[in-house]
């Protein structure tokens, strides 16, 4: 790597807070800032859920601290802020990442289901956004990612409440990217494809489901963690200092269009 590139793709110094980090992507997003130099504030409704993962980032020379956060809790939100700037003192990054998602019928859907995926997704990743902004607009820098979903942009059956709140999550990161460049924040949205998780495994576990998945995506297999070190690290860094309110989709092609398989059968 370049001089010039090690440089601009450096995070040593900085801080980054990176919200559901218990489990699955937001351990592969924490652990990708981390090895580029970030040390980390990560979070999760228990402490105990970090413990093995802080352990994982101290041994490569971070600091770590660990906090408990319910996005769906107003006082959580800023207590959790508080506790992360009396720690680090500046907050550089953002990876706004805690998610649900309630899979179900649009007809099956009840008022509580659309509430879960909504407070948590949509509003709490708002009420985060708008809690660590402060400092940042403070010190006149920060990187906000809020973590959308290739549902940003379109539609699947049985998951409205989720798509409504990674749709939500498109419009809201332009919104916020308008209200806070001027104060040296940048605001971004980083949307994975079709990768497994563990809001999602059952379904990797039907052959006739992948196969139908592999067909549709351009590079003929589903996303692996590794696939979104680059572009959080892109988003994060001074790579990226003139972007901000855009949708990175990082799917494999998928958003090429989900009927090219099925045309070119035929």
């Amino acid at each position: 790597m370049s001089e010039v590139a090690e440089k601009v793709f450096d995070l040593s110094g900085q801080v980054a807070v990176v919200t559901g980090t218990s489990r699955g992507l937001g351990q592969y997003l924490a652990r990708a800032l981390a090895k580029a130099g970030a040390d980390l504030v990560i979070t999760s409704r228990t402490r105990e859920s970090l413990a093995e993962f802080e352990a994982e980032m101290k041994a490569l020379g971070r600091r770590v601290v660990s906090l408990e956060l319910d996005v769906r809790d107003e006082a959580s939100i800023r207590r959790m802020a508080e506790e992360a700037q009396a720690a680090f003192g500046q907050i550089h990054i953002l990876v706004n990442n805690a998610g649900c998602n309630v899979r179900k019928p649009a007809l099956d859907v009840t008022w509580d289901d659309w509430n879960l995926v909504l407070e948590t997704n949509l509003r709490g990743s708002f009420f985060v956004a708008q809690a660590m902004a402060r400092g940042m607009i403070e010190h006149g820098y920060g990187r906000i990612i809020n973590i959308g979903s290739v549902t940003s942009v379109f539609g699947y059956a049985g998951l409205a409440p989720y798509g409504a709140s990674r749709g939500g999550i498109r419009q809201l990161t332009m919104s916020l990217a308008d209200d806070w460049g001027r104060h040296g924040v940048t605001v971004n949205c980083l949307a994975p494809g079709w990768f497994r998780t563990e809001q999602n495994k059952v379904m990797y576990e039907d052959p006739q489901w992948v196969e139908y998945l592999i067909e549709r995506i351009p590079v003929r297999r589903p996303g692996q963690p590794h696939d979104l070190d680059g572009a959080v690290v892109f988003l994060a860094s001074e790579a990226s200092r003139y972007v901000t309110g855009q949708t990175l989709l990082v799917d494999g092609g998928i958003s090429t269009g989900a009927m090219r398989a099925t045309v070119a059968k035929k």
